[in-house]
């Protein structure tokens, strides 16, 4: 499962961004064309911190666009900026949303994606979240 996880959070940015696995040539990126975001399984709440096991992952965020993401990514932007996270925007409902909440996160990558089944794989409910190699917190 662990390994799975992994994977996971590795390609996700690739297929959200239209990358092929070859080079073959591939149709112009619409991001737009992916909104709205909605992730059924993850609300915005509370996550109890613990710690896991995914040994090389690169940090990486799940946020929404809500006042508690908000919040949460103001508060914890030097953190975030500093372990050079990845966003995962698992709740948004327009491009001009998605490009305000860029304008909060200077330096950060933010990519629309539904969240379910990594949420399910990490075993989340809430959000947002921080995830590490060695932790889960809020």
């Amino acid at each position: 499962m662990k390994h799975v996880a992994l994977l996971l959070v590795l390609w996700v940015p690739r297929l959200v961004l239209g990358a092929a696995f070859d080079d073959a040539p591939t149709a112009p990126y619409n991001e737009a064309a992916l909104l709205p975001i909605r992730s059924p399984s993850l609300r915005p709440g509370p996550v109890e911190p613990r710690a896991i096991s995914l040994p090389g992952i690169t940090a990486l965020f799940l946020i929404g666009d809500d006042p508690r993401s908000h919040a949460w990514l103001q508060k914890r932007l030097p953190d975030l900026q500093r372990l050079g996270a990845a966003g995962l925007v698992v709740n948004i409902e327009s491009a001009k949303a998605l490009q305000a909440l860029r304008e909060r996160a200077p330096g950060l990558s933010l990519t629309p994606v539904p969240g379910d089944d990594l949420a399910q794989r990490l075993g989340l409910s809430g959000y947002p979240v921080l995830i590490t190699a060695t932790a889960i917190e809020q």
